[in-house]
């Protein structure tokens, strides 16, 4: 992982420079929410993601920096609008940006979020990068809309499940290295070698972020541990769970959820099961098969460092414990 570490070290500074730039440029009524958001202390794979795409590929031009950031743009806005939706407290383990300015500023710094993250993209004149960046957000929208739905008549199928977490995070993790190989080729089959790698890792993260859920304490995260559980939403430790029950006491737990009566006893009752059987241990067993996938994806691009450190960034997301 010393690649890794040594790129992120050498490439953070430039990425965090750019949002507070940005940022700052913004009307007073969004700048302190903006900067809220964006410099919180965010993992910025993203970012890093859609660089490393771009030079791996032979980019030598010191104007990836911007499309990178609209990436990471486009995810903070997503993060405004769904705290207001999950009327979620904490975020990165400090108070939710509508918590701390009010909903309407957070609503509307994330709607200037995606406004600018659409102005960095179409700078480039690149006609391909802006229909990137349409595609991640409408993926990352459809994402949402079915979480709701699903939240809202929950049910223990994968499938479903499996839909959400391609859209609502996997579809803008395969943007941002679609979006690097854009602009650093215009051969549609490398691109869609980068977007094979993003998609299935986007897959992996998001199951790790699960399976962390129910593991890894708020200190560590920020968020309270089983915070999925109690605010509904079916992720898979807890279907593995409910798999392992009989059709009746599964029913009787997915009941519960429907009609937000789960009590916080039987929540622990869950999230003890969840831990003494290895769930999400388990869960981290699958995204370790994405993970994989991903990692092979790779053989299209040439070799270089910035394949390498592909590879390893697809290691830390599966070893990450926040």
């Amino acid at each position: 992982m010393n690649e890794l570490r040594a790129y992120f070290d050498r490439e953070l500074p430039g990425i965090n420079a750019f949002l507070a730039a940005e940022a700052d440029k913004l009307d007073g009524l969004v700048r302190e929410v903006a900067r809220h958001t964006l410099l919180s202390g965010g993992k910025r794979i993203r970012p890093m993601l859609a660089i490393l795409m771009a030079r791996a590929l032979g980019h030598k031009a010191d104007n990836v920096t911007a499309i990178a950031c609209a990436v990471e743009m486009l995810h903070s806005a997503t993060l405004l609008h769904d705290d207001v939706l999950d009327d979620a407290e904490l975020r990165r383990g400090k108070p939710a940006a509508h918590v701390r300015f009010g909903t309407t500023e957070a609503i509307l710094a994330g709607d200037v979020l995606l406004a600018l993250a659409n102005k960095l993209g179409a700078e480039y004149d690149i006609p391909r990068l802006n229909s990137l960046l349409a595609q991640g957000i409408m993926a990352t929208a459809n994402g949402e809309i079915l979480e709701l739905a699903h939240t809202a008549n929950p049910t223990a199928e994968r499938g479903p499940y499996m839909d959400i977490i391609i859209g609502k995070t996997a579809r803008l993790i395969e943007t941002a290295c679609r979006l690097g190989a854009a602009l650093a080729s215009g051969d549609r089959a490398v691109e869609d070698a980068a977007g094979a790698y993003g998609l299935n890792l986007g897959i992996a993260f998001q199951l790790v972020d699960d399976a962390i859920d129910y593991t890894v304490n708020e200190d560590e995260t920020g968020k309270p541990i089983g915070g999925d559980l109690r605010e509904g939403k079916m992720t898979l430790p807890l279907i593995l769970h409910l798999e392992s029950l009989g059709k009746a006491e599964a029913d009787g737990v997915l009941a519960a959820l429907k009609e937000k009566r789960l009590t916080p006893h039987d929540a622990e009752g869950i999230l003890a099961a969840i831990r003494e059987n290895g769930l999400a241990e388990k869960t981290r067993e699958a995204a370790a098969d994405y993970v994989g996938v991903a990692v092979r994806s790779l053989s299209a691009l040439p070799e270089c460092l910035e394949r390498e450190v592909l590879a390893q960034a697809a290691g830390y997301v599966l070893s990450r414990r926040k």
